[in-house]
């Protein structure tokens, strides 16, 4: 007589899920690939109010992207903005957040845009070991390493590097854009 033996379930892994890409503030040039996220319909995925927050479970995106949106935001919508960003990222995930500089007239040109102006001091805040130093009263609690980088305003593209480095760093409309990638903690 043969003994049946139970065979354990074969064990078969869930298929990859997607990837989740945001681009918040995606007005009509969400790229291919992306989650478009907007107040208004471009005809992206979703139409919403992030000040309302993100409709995403805890650390389960993968990669934002937001260009030109978060000077929209008064400062305390930036808080609550970039809270709601580290509570949905996954831990590495990364954010490039591309601003006006406040140096730079399209800082001040576009009605619609927020005071205070976005300067090269803002990072600082997004990171705990700073903040808990030099700002715990200001309401995150986000935790991103960061790097900045800038564009140049486009009188200077004829320029060499140096020039541009100078310009980008002691002159008015020198440093048009502040390029910041946020790495989740």
């Amino acid at each position: 007589m043969v003994k049946r033996v139970k065979l354990a379930r074969l064990y078969t892994p869930e298929p990859e899920q997607e990837s989740i890409k945001l681009d918040i503030g995606c007005g009509r040039n969400c790229p291919t690939g992306w989650t478009g996220i907007d107040a208004i319909d471009f005809g992206q995925r979703h139409i919403l109010d992030v000040r309302q927050g993100l409709p995403f479970k805890d650390g389960t995106v993968d990669e934002v992207r937001s260009s030109h949106f978060v000077e929209h935001l008064t400062g305390l919508e930036r808080v609550a903005f970039f809270n709601e960003l580290h509570r949905i990222m996954k831990k590495g995930a990364t954010a490039q957040i591309i601003t006006p500089n406040w140096q730079h007239d399209c800082a001040y040109g576009d009605p619609t845009h927020q005071w205070p102006p976005m300067s090269r001091w803002w990072p600082f805040y997004l990171l705990k070991e700073w903040r808990d130093i030099n700002a715990p009263h200001c309401g995150y609690t986000c935790d991103f390493n960061w790097s900045m980088a800038g564009s140049w305003d486009q009188r200077l593209e004829t320029r060499n590097m140096e020039y541009k480095l100078e310009a980008m760093n002691n002159q008015c409309n020198g440093c048009r854009d502040l390029i910041v990638t946020l790495t989740k903690r």
